[in-house]
């Protein structure tokens, strides 16, 4: 990853950047997505800490969607995750 995720509240997204062939790709996904992928027993997950924890996984899809065609920004989802 490029540049530093944020977490944007108004969307409940964490936003962040990723290299996809030398062009740095805006990218998100729910706060919701990433608790039901990887805490959905946690009560107290923050979304930025749980982004950072499996970041490179997480830029990975990005590169798959963007690779297949995907139209940027890409909103990740969990069917993201599952390849």
């Amino acid at each position: 990853m490029t540049s530093v995720p944020i977490f944007h509240e108004a969307s409940g997204t964490v936003r962040f950047w990723v290299l996809v062939e030398g062009n740095e790709v805006g990218a998100m996904i729910g706060k919701e997505t990433l608790h039901y992928l990887y805490r959905p027993t946690a009560v107290d997950d923050v979304p930025l800490e749980t982004f950072a924890l499996h970041a490179e996984e997480l830029a990975e899809a990005v590169r798959r969607r963007v690779t297949g065609g995907a139209f940027v920004p890409v909103m990740l989802r969990e069917r993201d995750m599952a390849t």
